[in-house]
């Protein structure tokens, strides 16, 4: 039975890369991704070729299962088309791509899937990922070691742990088979577009509900917004919906939309190792590549070699941390012990050691020696100063201000004001010691005036 429904096919160079490797289609019962691996000479043409061989796949089926038999050994054998092409052309060696496609039978999606491309279900409202990554960091997710937000930015988030390409005669290709519904979307994507566009900025697009080519776009937008550092290939599928559904020929996006996508012309042998080597020309893009199982666990161990340091970083930044302000502290409150004042408790005169300042319950002062000179014995201006608190820069400082208040002399002659009326009285009508105790060697007036 011919799929009824509508879909859309973008792909997109992005703002990086110098080339598309990737490549899409939407036909009437076949829609794939595929993504050349980033940073192998032909990326592209892996890509390219593995929508060419799935592209004949386009048609009715009479099950699930026979389509899901004819993807699996389809996608399968485009292994052997690649390691003949690297073969012929040895500078293409090390060429693969993800594959990502669906196939619609009657009420069933039939699925084969490779990589780290991804297909997701927009149903009902909520957003499933249908495929699981063959990616290293997937493991690591799966393992429990990281969690699927810090995979996102993982250094190792570009690294395959399955793909088809020139390095594996026989990979292993998931197929699933699941029960569809009327106004289902599916969404086959790059990861272009999954390793920027989080999903719940996908979700955000889809609640739109907009056509698939109107949304392709604007997933295609954020991508781009967000800085699109790889390419970025979208293919939107809907199953029946309010969408008019849309008819034609199939649409090719990406590096299989170049007639000469496949058949490129031989490069040609680079006089020297410099920068215009082909390689050298892709260092500079994310690697995507499949490691043997060594490789896979010298990986792991490197991973946790990384989270080992980062604890031991992590924990030594605290210690220090914690000793920079402990030694601060120490070091501030000895400072604090080198400096003395002299104020009053409920009813004498007392000189205290440190500063008046707390923090939180900590005081910075103490009593060093309670002097016994009672405040009803002060004149009011030292009462007024001793209540005030009167700052020593020494311990002997302090002593000789409390022995000038003993004498009832002014506790310190440049920090007291001087008084307005130098016959002023005091509160009780006697005069202040300075009126009542002229200077002995006050000069004689010679008589009356």
């Amino acid at each position: 039975m011919v799929f009824e429904g509508s879909s859309a096919a973008i792909s997109h160079t992005g703002k990086v890369r110098s080339n598309n490797q990737d490549s899409g289609y939407a036909g009437s019962n076949l829609f794939v991704v595929a993504d050349g691996m980033g940073g192998h000479a032909g990326g592209d043409v892996a890509s390219s070729v593995a929508v060419h061989k799935l592209e004949p796949l386009d048609h009715a089926y009479e099950s699930p299962q026979d389509a899901e038999n004819t993807l699996r050994d389809t996608v399968s054998s485009t292994a052997l088309d690649l390691i003949e092409i690297a073969k012929r052309r040895p500078e293409l060696a090390g060429l693969g791509t993800t594959v990502s496609a669906i196939a619609m039978v009657d009420d069933y999606a039939v699925i084969a899937h490779i990589g780290d491309s991804r297909i997701y279900l927009w149903r009902d409202g909520a957003l499933a990922q249908v495929t699981t990554d063959h990616s290293f960091v997937q493991r690591l997710v799966d393992s429990g070691r990281i969690t699927p937000e810090e995979a996102r930015y993982h250094p190792r988030r570009s690294v395959l742990m399955r793909v088809l390409g020139d390095m594996d005669a026989h990979p292993e290709v998931d197929t699933i088979i699941m029960p569809t519904q009327q106004g289902d979307r599916f969404i086959l994507c790059s990861d272009g577009l999954s390793g920027v566009v989080d999903e719940p900025h996908l979700k955000r697009a889809l609640r739109r509900d907009e056509t698939p080519g109107r949304t392709a776009d604007g997933l295609l937008k954020q991508a781009l917004d967000g800085g699109a550092p790889d390419n970025v290939t979208i293919v939107i599928v809907d199953v029946g919906g309010r969408h008019p559904v849309l008819s034609g020929a199939p649409a090719i996006v990406g590096s299989a939309s170049n007639p000469q996508g496949i058949n490129l012309p031989a490069a040609k042998r680079p006089l020297g190792t410099g920068w215009l080597h082909p390689r050298n020309q892709a260092a500079n893009e994310p690697s995507h590549f499949e490691p043997d199982t060594e490789y896979l666990e010298e990986l792991i161990a490197e991973d946790k070699r990384r989270a080992k340091r980062r604890r031991i970083v992590g924990i030594s930044t605290v210690v220090l941390i914690v000793a920079l302000v402990v030694a601060a502290f120490w070091g501030f409150t000895k400072w604090t012990q080198t400096r003395y004042f002299v104020g009053a408790d409920e009813d004498s005169v007392v000189i205290y050691q440190g500063i008046q300042a707390n923090a939180g319950p900590i005081s910075f002062a103490s009593v060093y020696d309670d002097t016994d000179i009672p405040l009803d014995d002060l004149t009011p201006a030292n009462l007024r100063l001793v209540e005030q608190t009167i700052s020593a820069r020494s311990l002997e400082q302090a002593e000789e201000i409390v022995g000038r208040l003993e004498q009832n002399l002014p506790a310190d002659d440049e920090t007291v004001e001087p008084e307005p009326d130098e016959t002023e009285q005091s509160t009780d009508g006697e005069p202040t010691p300075e009126d009542s105790d002229p200077p002995a060697d006050a000069p004689d007036d010679g008589g009356d005036s």
